[in-house]
């Protein structure tokens, strides 16, 4: 054993290595020309939906705040991941730094569990704005609702803060290799030479607990607003209901199952080659398919699309 193998044996690696998805390179380029449009589509459509909600005054409404937040989470969250992932199709050797790896894992961790619980606040304004439509404006305050923001952002934080620094306080003397395109903890943990049953029951605990509350909260808001739609007498007001509720439905399925996946089950059932496409499924596709799921299902977003066109492209016309 050299004397820089036992240096890094008793301290922390220089850098980890990333093994990626796959390690042939036709497979690599193939899935660059794939990946790069879905990342560019999940920035510019993310960031045109918070720049569409901030220029459009008719937008200004907490249902329309919330999905500014979100959409604002999954260009951060996606971009934490999706830059670097590209770049390492196109190279032979992928490595991260010690710290960048750390880094990574914190931000993507804690805005993941920021938007599950944005989720929720979303689903209680959802039943606020239809079980109380009169008092809708009154009850989801701007206060409240920046509460309900800074709560989510806090839960992340202390989530990501908990999983990095008991994932970093380990000694990784088995292997630098991370069998995997990011610094995710399940993969950081195989290459552990340290016990991890307090990482993995942290994992499932805390995780465990923001999925669980979370959807609780969910399923509650939902129970009152079905309640409150067989009350109406409109079926415009209940295909008005069924058209906002259904996009904020899909975003949950789509998000909570591929987590749930991932990360609330035993240690023993990883398949970390299995588990890269559900990664890249919760980092790339899910934050490019939620602004089309809330613009091709809303009605306000595509005619407050078509207004801020008319008003850039058509400048001296008059609009409505």
């Amino acid at each position: 054993m050299t004397l820089k193998n036992i240096t890094w044996i008793d301290g922390a690696p220089d850098e980890f290595i990333l093994l990626g998805i796959t390690d042939r390179w036709d497979l690599r380029v193939a899935l660059f020309l794939v990946f790069l449009p879905i990342y560019l589509l999940s920035l510019l459509g993310n960031m045109g939906m918070v720049l569409l909600i901030n220029v459009d005054t008719r937008l200004h409404t907490p249902m329309y705040f919330f999905l500014a937040n979100l959409s604002l989470l999954d260009a951060c969250y996606s971009s934490a991941i999706g830059p670097k992932m590209l770049i390492d199709l196109l190279l032979s050797h992928a490595t991260i730094p010690y710290a960048a790896c750390a880094i990574q894992m914190f931000v993507f961790a804690g805005l993941a569990d920021a938007e599950c619980c944005l989720l929720a606040a979303m689903a209680y304004d959802r039943y606020v704005a239809i079980g109380n439509p009169l008092l809708y404006t009154t009850a989801m305050s701007r206060r409240l609702c920046l509460l309900l923001l800074a709560a989510s952002g806090l839960g992340g934080a202390l989530s990501a803060f908990v999983h990095t620094t008991f994932t970093f306080r380990l000694h990784f003397c088995h292997s630098r290799e991370v069998n995997s395109f990011f610094c995710d903890i399940p993969p950081l943990l195989a290459i552990s030479c340290d016990d991890t049953s307090l990482n993995e029951l942290l994992l499932f605990a805390v995780c465990g607990f923001i999925q669980t509350a979370t959807v609780l909260a969910i399923a509650v808001s939902y129970a009152f607003i079905l309640v409150a739609v067989i009350r109406m007498n409109s079926a415009e007001g209940r295909r008005r209901a069924a058209s906002t509720c259904g996009s904020h439905l899909t975003a949950v399925a789509m998000l909570y199952g591929t987590l749930i996946f991932m990360y609330l089950r035993p240690s023993s059932s990883y398949a970390l080659d299995t588990d890269k496409m559900a990664s890249v499924f919760y980092t790339l596709v899910i934050p490019a398919l939620n602004p089309l799921i809330y613009s091709l299902r809303n009605k306000e977003v595509k005619e407050a699309l078509q207004r801020t066109w008319n008003r850039f492209c058509f400048p001296h016309q008059r609009h409505q």
